[in-house]
C-alpha cells in the first residue's frame, strides 16, 4: 500500500423497519434510524421488507459516499397490549 489506499472495512448493522399495510392494501416500510429511506407500493410484506433491506444498503452506501454520518441503530419495538 502506498499511503493513500484506504481499506474498506463494512459493517452489519441491523436497523428497524417499520412495516405498514396502506388502505389500498399494499405494503410500504421505513427505517425510523435513516430518514428518507422507504419502500412503497408493495404487494405482500415480504416484498415490503426485501426491497427495505435493497433501499437500507443503498441509503447507507449513499450517506458514506457524500461523507455524511451514518446513524447507528437506537429504535426499538414492542408489541402492547391494550384492553379497549
Amino acid at each position: 500500500m502506498t499511503g493513500k489506499e484506504q481499506i474498506k472495512v463494512k459493517h452489519t448493522r441491523s436497523y428497524l423497519a417499520i412495516i405498514e399495510r396502506a388502505a389500498d392494501g399494499s405494503y410500504s416500510a421505513y427505517v425510523p434510524d435513516l430518514p428518507g429511506c422507504v419502500a412503497i407500493g408493495q404487494d405482500t410484506p415480504e416484498a415490503a421488507k426485501r426491497l427495505i433491506g435493497q433501499a437500507i444498503k443503498s441509503h447507507v452506501a449513499g450517506l458514506i459516499e457524500d461523507g455524511l454520518p451514518v446513524l447507528e441503530p437506537a429504535s426499538q419495538a414492542e408489541i402492547v397490549e391494550a384492553v379497549a
